[in-house]
């Protein structure tokens, strides 16, 4: 993959429970012919943090704080939207203090969105997957119960670890 750029990114992600239930909404969207540029094979989770590669010691040394002082703690998803000029339909949940929390251990949260990626295209695929997404759509209560920090391109997980339970 010539000329792309090797980043790091911290993630929070979901417990199989919610794992499932976002995957059944990607697997609805796949199903109708919406596969999308997103990477694939990744658990659905929320970015926290890009990092350049000269990074990864400090990343992972907040990462380390972050595991030590954050709880697993439960999220309400109850808005699909789009961004990106169009090429992004994301699920999200409302932001909770236990959230901005684990979010800033890798940084600021002014400009964030916290959402889970469903489908990266152009803006006409984005706009006809919108009302298949919508269908059936409820809120419903997931878990963040883990943080995961990636190097991309190539893709390689370097540390993932569990949030105590409360």
């Amino acid at each position: 993959m010539e000329g792309e750029k090797t980043f790091l990114c911290a993630m929070a992600v979901y417990d199989e429970e919610t794992q499932r239930c976002i995957e059944e909404m990607r697997a609805r969207l796949v199903g109708a012919g919406f596969a999308g540029r997103q990477t694939k094979n990744l658990p659905h989770h929320i970015t926290l943090g890009i990092f350049q590669p000269s990074e990864q010691e400090e990343t992972l040394a907040a990462m380390e704080e972050a595991l030590r002082q954050t709880r697993a703690f439960s999220l309400t998803f109850n808005h699909l939207g789009v961004f990106g000029g169009g090429r992004v339909l994301f699920l999200a949940p409302d932001v909770n203090r236990e959230l901005l929390s684990l979010k800033e251990h890798f940084g600021t949260s002014r400009g964030w969105t916290a959402h889970t990626t469903l489908l990266i295209d152009g803006p006409e695929h984005v706009c006809a997957a919108l009302p298949l997404a919508l269908q059936g759509f409820e809120a419903f209560e997931g878990r963040v119960d883990g943080v995961q920090l990636y190097q991309f391109c190539p893709r390689e997980l370097l540390r993932e670890g569990a949030l105590p339970s409360q």
